[in-house]
């Protein structure tokens, strides 16, 4: 069993001595104490001065989760809130944000570092509770500027540390105070390594995070519930997080020290079907020259091409691209029929590999983060892309006019196709989350060569 690092501590004669001992301050050892874990870089001379063993380690086993048995059914000491699973683990902690008695939803992770206000805002985790990986979550506070969608889609956050007073100047309401006027609850305390691990290993189970107001936990029943949700397959989440009529955009990119602007002289239209569509992806849209007009995500052929736009563009979304496909599919076919550009990125690429014939299928684990590499085929370049998916187009369904374009280096899966003479191309990834920063902001610019009469 790994020593706790008080222990390590003091077997190397307190924090002065150990501080000095291995080329560290104090305020590191602070912060390992706080942690419960010691840095890997630092194991090596730690073994060195205590003659201690590599299992020895804090943090080289998660923490097991109570398991449903009488002693699980009550809480801990200070646990408010708890994260459970379909196959009856529990997860106790403090619970912050809004109260719930928890809502069913796919437990998934995200291991980006920054940016936990536009991954909670992004719809396209829409019946999903999210672990952060990242341990400090709502340092920065959140802000007006900062959100993909005006209301957060995700059913909740379940992250390590307790949530903290902000330190970021751009900060006008902590965290804790955003959640709770958004009736989303969290969890905190918990080891969300081991969380991690188990979706790793199994894939993403089916749990509901509860916080009572009243402090108590029907366990049982709340394993019930999660046992008997269906999970994401099947499941058409779009037409939740849509808009429900069209309107325009012109807000531009963000950019010091103005923040976000106007676009005042578009030379191109481009109409982009809401299917979960994030707020920047219409300003790098904006950015790059085009005047948008959004439409909901259940416009037909008609009610996109009505607008006489110069191209099309598909955004991401929840869900299972096969449900949201019973209405996008000949909508999307008409709008290849009619001949206009058309650009597709997440949910938007495999609602477009579905009209051109393709199939999808669920990833045993999804890719969910801001650090995830994807080669471009044509040209050898690697992107570090955002994503948020957890189905994936099987590339070998498609004609052979349809050409896949980018995969990933993570599992090998397909990131993006072209069918030049349907003059239209998409992209699995996130081009306008800009964890690059700029590695993926070409696209847009391709999307408007397009439809200058560029070819694919």
């Amino acid at each position: 069993m790994p020593s706790s690092v008080d222990h390590i501590i003091d077997r190397l004669g307190g924090a002065e001595a150990a501080a000095r001992r291995l080329g560290v301050g104090t305020e590191a050892l602070r912060k390992w104490r706080q942690n419960g874990a010691i840095p890997t870089r630092h194991w090596p001379a730690v073994i060195q001065a205590t003659g201690l063993a590599l299992a020895d380690m804090p943090g080289t086993a998660p923490q097991e989760p109570h398991i449903m048995t009488d002693a699980a059914i009550t809480p801990p000491p200070g646990a408010t809130a708890c994260l459970v699973l379909a196959d009856g683990a529990v997860f106790w902690g403090r619970g912050f944000g809004a109260h719930s008695a928890g809502t069913p939803a796919e437990v998934c992770f995200n291991t980006g570092m920054t940016g936990y206000q536009e991954t909670l805002t992004d719809p396209s985790y829409a019946g999903q509770i999210i672990t952060f990986t990242f341990p400090h979550i709502g340092n920065v506070g959140t802000n007006s500027e900062d959100i993909e969608a005006t209301t957060i889609a995700a059913r909740g956050l379940v992250v390590k540390q307790d949530i903290t007073e902000p330190a970021n100047w751009r900060s006008t309401q902590t965290l804790q105070a955003w959640l709770q006027a958004q009736g989303i609850a969290g969890v905190s305390g918990v080891d969300t390594r081991a969380v991690t691990i188990r979706i790793r290993d199994g894939g993403p189970p089916s749990g509901l995070l509860a916080y009572p107001a009243d402090g108590r936990f029907d366990i049982p029943a709340l394993v019930a519930q999660a046992k008997a949700w269906p999970g994401l397959e099947g499941m058409d989440l779009a037409k939740q997080v849509s808009c429900t009529q069209s309107y325009a955009w012109d807000e531009t990119t963000w950019a010091w020290p103005a923040g976000t602007g106007r676009q005042t002289a578009p030379v191109r239209h481009v109409v982009a079907v809401d299917y979960g569509a994030k707020r920047n992806i219409l300003r790098c849209l904006a950015a790059a020259g085009c005047r948008v007009t959004v439409v909901p995500a259940t416009a037909t052929a008609e009610d996109i091409l009505r607008h006489n736009p110069d191209g099309v563009f598909l955004s991401n979304g929840p869900g299972d691209p096969a449900a949201t496909g019973v209405y996008a599919v000949p909508a999307i076919q008409g709008v290849l029929a009619a001949g206009k550009p058309l650009f597709g990125i997440c949910l938007g690429h495999q609602l477009l590999a579905l009209a051109l014939g393709g199939r999808t299928y669920k990833l045993a684990k999804g890719h969910r983060g801001a650090n995830q590499p994807v080669k471009d085929l044509a040209t050898g370049r690697v992107e570090i892309t955002s994503q948020n998916h957890g189905f994936a187009v099987d590339i070998a369904s498609l004609p052979p006019s349809v050409q896949p374009t980018h995969v990933s280096l993570f599992d090998g899966s397909n990131e993006g196709l072209a069918c030049p003479e349907k003059r239209c191309f998409s992209v699995q990834y996130h081009p306008e989350a800009s964890p690059g920063p700029t590695d993926s902001h070409h696209l847009f610019h391709r999307f408007t060569a397009m439809m200058n009469g560029a070819g694919v």
